[in-house]
């Protein structure tokens, strides 16, 4: 699931901002993809979504090269 969709159906992102430690306008730029998520914030994401939103769903930079599992299609 993408963030944005996360954000509007699950819980707000106010409420991950500070469940992850992030501040709301990171948050909300990630998930209206005005910015990339950076890579140190999406497990943290991952993990605070139950899986719900993964890294392999997540605009982060470089991605495949940080997580080589994810362009092998092992996590999707």
């Amino acid at each position: 699931m993408k963030l944005k969709t996360y954000l509007k159906t699950v819980e707000s992102a106010s409420c991950l901002a500070r469940r992850i430690g992030a501040f709301l306008p990171d948050v909300s730029c990630w998930a209206n993809e005005k910015r990339p998520i950076p890579p140190h914030w999406a497990a943290d994401i991952e993990r605070a979504t139950n899986g719900l939103v993964t890294r392999a769903e997540m605009n982060v930079p470089n991605k495949t090269r940080i997580w080589p599992e994810l362009a092998e299609g092992e996590l999707k």
